[in-house]
């Protein structure tokens, strides 16, 4: 009798050994507590991304809109200029490129970069300071 009361004595200490060592672990505690906010955190950042999906999304669609709206005033305005002032020449007309109804469904309006060079040498580069050197 005495070896069954010592092996029911074993078993039961070794499930409250087990019991003791997995819910008294403090750092298994501290690891469930990490797992928690890196979960946490993880979710922050989905939605963070979802909700900077959507801004960007946005704003594209109010420059759409607003560069359409900038093309139809531009139009406008190019049609009103030309029919109110039919002799004013080209250089002096604001207005006077008119956009084709092809660029117009495009979106392909011509621009004029500005250039950071002027038209001639100038400088060092200029040809008459070139020849007082020879």
């Amino acid at each position: 009798m005495t070896w069954e009361y010592a092996l029911i004595g074993l078993v039961v200490g070794l499930i409250i050994g087990a019991l003791a060592m997995r819910f008294g672990n403090k750092k298994l505690r501290e690891q469930r507590s990490q797992q928690y906010e890196l979960e946490k955190t993880k979710a922050e950042l989905a939605d963070y991304r979802e909700e900077l999906t959507n801004h960007f999304a946005q704003s594209a669609e109010l420059l759409d809109n607003m560069a359409r709206d900038y093309r139809q005033l531009y139009q406008h305005m190019a049609k009103g200029s030309n029919s109110l002032l039919p002799n004013l020449p080209g250089e002096k007309n604001p207005f006077a490129y008119q956009l084709t109804e092809s660029e117009a469904d495009n979106d392909q309006v011509p621009v004029q970069m500005p250039r950071d060079y002027p038209d001639s040498a100038s400088g060092l580069l200029r040809s008459d300071r070139v020849a007082r050197e020879k």
